[in-house]
């Protein structure tokens, strides 16, 4: 039998749900590779992984999906690594230029223009590099770690988590481990004794790694990792980590994730949802 496959992110926000893959020894039963957002979105749809922590988005157009419950990467309050910057004041933005490693947040992009700032714009997919961004469009999508590499104070800046919460007063739901629920067919197995797929042994895997992810001495240790590698301080990082990040699939990220979903197929930035389906 060949091990399940997950494809994570490599960026500093899915650090914590990775702990015990990384520091323990939960990773014995599984292949990881890491990636972008939206390149695990194409790796749990085209079947090469069979387990991704996906882009919201994705759960639309990708069929046979169960979410792993009460995970996710979300926000309450302002995110700082979902960004729209400009030049310009945005309302005078007329052209926008779109990070392709996301998904989710193209979609609010356009939900926030369509209902709140004045129309859609002009749209136009581009690697994340700030600069040939804006030498191209009036504003720019970055999500991720760029985006809080970003000086905030040479732009006009807006946090979509924090827009998006101020309009609906939902929380935001960027992403969540999804499965594919064929990778659990009893075929796959090996013997009766093989548990690795058993879906109850998943799902306490995965809640209790973003458990001991998010211990203070645990997230203490995550800072000091990425800090350096980012280029911020270890304040700034902590702060992201304890405050603008929310790690649970609760009822109010349910409500704010249906929304989003309800409000996109309106816009025709994504297409109808299916009904949430869970491990």
């Amino acid at each position: 039998m060949s091990r399940l496959r997950i494809s994570a992110i490599s960026y500093l926000n899915t650090a914590p749900l990775m702990w015990d893959f990384e520091h323990g020894d939960a990773a014995a039963d599984f292949d990881i590779s890491y990636t972008i957002p939206s390149a695990c979105a194409r790796a749990v749809a085209g079947g090469t992984a069979d387990i991704g922590i996906i882009p919201a988005a994705a759960y639309t157009t990708t069929p046979d999906l169960a979410i792993i419950p009460n995970i996710a990467i979300a926000a309450k309050r302002a995110v700082r690594s979902i960004l729209l910057v400009s030049k310009k004041p945005l309302e005078q933005a007329r052209t926008v230029a779109l990070d392709t490693s996301s998904m989710t947040s193209v979609a609010l992009t356009k939900i926030i223009f369509a209902k709140w700032l004045g129309g859609a714009r002009v749209y136009s997919a581009m690697p994340p590099n700030l600069d040939s961004m804006l030498a191209t469009c009036d504003a720019a999508l970055l999500i991720g770690d760029p985006a809080l590499q970003v000086d905030r104070t040479r732009y006009t800046t807006l946090d979509l988590a924090e827009e998006w919460i101020a309009r609906t007063k939902k929380p935001f739901v960027f992403a969540f481990w999804a499965i594919r629920r064929q990778s659990l067919d009893r075929e796959n197995v090996a013997s009766i004794a093989d548990t690795s797929r058993d879906p109850a042994i998943i799902k306490a895997l995965f809640q209790r790694s973003r458990d001991h992810g998010l211990q203070p001495e645990n997230l203490e240790k995550i800072a000091q990792e990425w800090a350096p590698r980012l280029g911020l301080t270890l304040e700034v990082v902590r702060t992201y980590l304890l405050h603008n990040i929310h790690y649970f699939l609760d009822p109010p990220a349910l409500e704010g994730l249906k929304l989003f979903y309800n409000l996109a197929a309106e816009i025709g930035a994504l297409p109808s949802a299916p009904e949430l389906t869970f491990l």
